[in-house]
C-alpha cells in the first residue's frame, strides 16, 4: 500500500525531473533548464523570494501555535460549550475560496503597503490560510489524551492554569503540534494566489516570474520540481527534528 502511494506522487516528479533535462534534440539530455533556473538574476531576484518564503513560513508557524493551542486546550477544559463554536470558526476558511479571500484582504493591504512593509505582512492572511489544518491535527491530538484528567489531577496538586497548559496538556500533544507544524509550512511554501494578486513576491510567484519570462519549457518544470523538492526536504527535516525532540523528552 505504501509503495503504491509513493509511486502516486513519486512518478509525476520524476516526470517532470526527466522532462526538465531534455535537451534540444530528442533523446538527448541537458541541464539548460537548471542552469537558467539557478542563474536567474530578476527582477526580481530567487534568493530574496526564498528567503522571504521561509521566513514567512517560520512566522506563520509560531503565531499559528501561539493563538490556537492555547486556545483550544482553555476551552477543551474551561468552556466546553464554546467548542463547536470554535471548531466552526477555525473550519470556515475552507469554504472561502482564496480569490474570495484577496477582495477582502486587499483593501487592508493596500494601506498596509503605503507603511512601505514587506512581503512578511503575508503572515496573517497565511494564518487564515492554515488554520482549519493546524485545528484539524491539533484537535485530533487533545481528542487522544485525556485532558481533563491531567489538569484535575495537576490543579490538585496546586498547578497554576498556565501550568496545566503548557507544561502538562501542551507536552502530550508534541506529534499533534508537529503535524500542524508541517500542514502549516506546506501551505506557506505552496501558496501562490493571495501573493500574486496582492502584488507580493513569494517563492512561488518567483518561479511563475522565471518560467513566465524564458523561452525554454523545460524551465517552467524544473522551477516546479525545485519547488517540490526544496518542500519535500525540508519537511522532513522538520519531521526529522521533531521526532528526535520526541524521543528526547521520553
Amino acid at each position: 500500500m505504501f509503495t503504491i502511494f509513493g509511486l502516486f506522487f513519486l512518478l509525476p516528479l520524476l516526470a517532470m525531473v526527466r522532462f526538465s533535462l531534455e535537451g534540444s534534440k530528442l533523446g538527448t539530455w541537458s541541464l539548460a533548464a537548471w542552469k537558467q533556473l539557478t542563474s536567474y538574476q530578476g527582477p526580481p531576484p530567487l534568493l530574496p523570494a526564498i528567503e522571504i518564503t521561509l521566513e514567512l513560513a517560520v512566522i506563520t508557524s509560531v503565531v499559528m501555535l501561539v493563538l490556537v493551542v492555547p486556545t483550544m486546550i482553555w476551552v477543551r477544559l474551561r468552556v466546553r460549550w464554546f467548542s463547536r463554536v470554535l471548531e466552526f470558526l477555525c473550519l470556515l476558511p475552507l469554504t472561502i475560496p482564496a480569490i474570495v479571500l484577496v477582495v477582502g484582504l486587499a483593501p487592508i493591504y493596500n494601506k498596509i503597503e503605503r507603511v512601505n512593509v514587506s512581503a512578511l505582512m503575508l503572515f496573517w492572511a497565511y494564518v487564515v490560510l492554515a488554520l482549519p489544518y493546524a485545528y484539524r491535527a491539533l484537535a485530533a491530538g487533545l481528542n487522544s489524551i485525556d485532558a481533563t484528567t491531567l489538569s484535575e489531577a495537576a490543579r490538585s496538586l496546586g498547578a497554576r492554569w498556565s501550568t496545566v497548559m503548557f507544561r502538562i496538556i501542551a507536552p502530550n500533544m508534541g506529534q499533534a503540534i508537529l503535524n500542524a507544524l508541517l500542514l502549516t509550512v506546506a501551505l506557506v511554501m505552496g501558496e501562490f494566489t493571495i501573493a500574486y494578486l496582492l502584488t507580493y513576491v513569494n517563492l512561488q510567484v518567483e518561479l511563475f516570474s522565471i518560467s513566465r519570462n524564458t523561452t525554454n519549457a523545460g524551465v517552467l518544470f524544473s522551477a516546479s520540481s525545485a519547488t517540490l523538492l526544496f518542500t519535500f526536504v525540508l519537511l522532513m527535516i522538520l519531521t526529522y527534528i521533531g521526532r528526535r525532540l520526541h524521543r528526547g523528552r521520553s
